[in-house]
C-alpha cells in the first residue's frame, strides 16, 4: 500500500481561512515507498468515483457534480494501534511526504482546471499546509465517509 485517502462529502467546510461550499474533503496520507507514480491513479480514482449526491438524488463524481474540494494532509490515517498507543512507523518521511502532497494537490488542481464543467461552475480547490495542525470546521449531511487505499 502506498497511500490511504478518506473522502468526506460536505455542504460547506473551512480549513483555517480556506473555505468551500458544497463539495468534498480529501484527507490524504502517504506511506513509506510511495512515489509520484501513484498520484495520477489516485487523482483519477478520487475525482471519478461516483460518491457525490446530486440534486436529483443520484450519485455522480466530483467532476460531474461539479464539487468544490479541500485537500487535507492527514498523517493520522497511517496510524496503527499497538497496545493503547498509536504508532506511525509506516508513514513516509516528512520531506518526501511534503513533496508527494504538493504534487498530489497540483495534479488535482490541473484536473479540475481542465474540466469544462468545473471551470464553468467556478469550482474551488483549496488545500491545507503539510506538516502542521489545522483547524477544520464542516457542515455535512451525515457521516458519509469512504476510505480508499492505493
Amino acid at each position: 500500500m502506498a497511500a490511504r485517502v478518506l473522502l468526506q462529502q460536505c455542504f460547506s467546510a473551512r480549513l483555517q481561512v480556506k473555505e468551500i461550499q458544497r463539495g468534498a474533503l480529501i484527507y490524504v496520507c502517504f506511506f513509506k515507498g510511495a512515489t509520484v507514480d501513484i498520484i495520477p491513479k489516485m487523482v483519477s480514482t478520487l475525482l471519478n468515483v461516483k460518491l457525490c449526491e446530486s440534486n436529483e438524488g443520484n450519485y455522480v463524481s466530483m467532476l460531474d457534480l461539479p464539487a468544490n474540494v479541500i485537500i487535507i494532509p492527514q498523517a493520522t490515517l497511517g496510524g496503527k494501534l499497538k497496545g493503547r498507543n498509536m504508532q506511525y512507523h509506516y508513514n513516509i518521511g516528512k520531506e518526501e511526504g511534503k513533496e508527494l502532497y504538493e504534487h498530489f494537490v497540483a495534479v488535482c488542481e490541473k484536473e479540475f482546471a481542465s474540466n469544462a464543467k468545473c471551470t464553468e461552475a467556478g469550482v474551488v480547490v483549496r488545500h491545507g499546509t503539510y506538516g502542521i495542525r489545522q483547524v477544520l470546521q464542516m457542515d455535512t449531511n451525515g457521516p458519509y465517509t469512504h476510505l480508499i487505499e492505493f
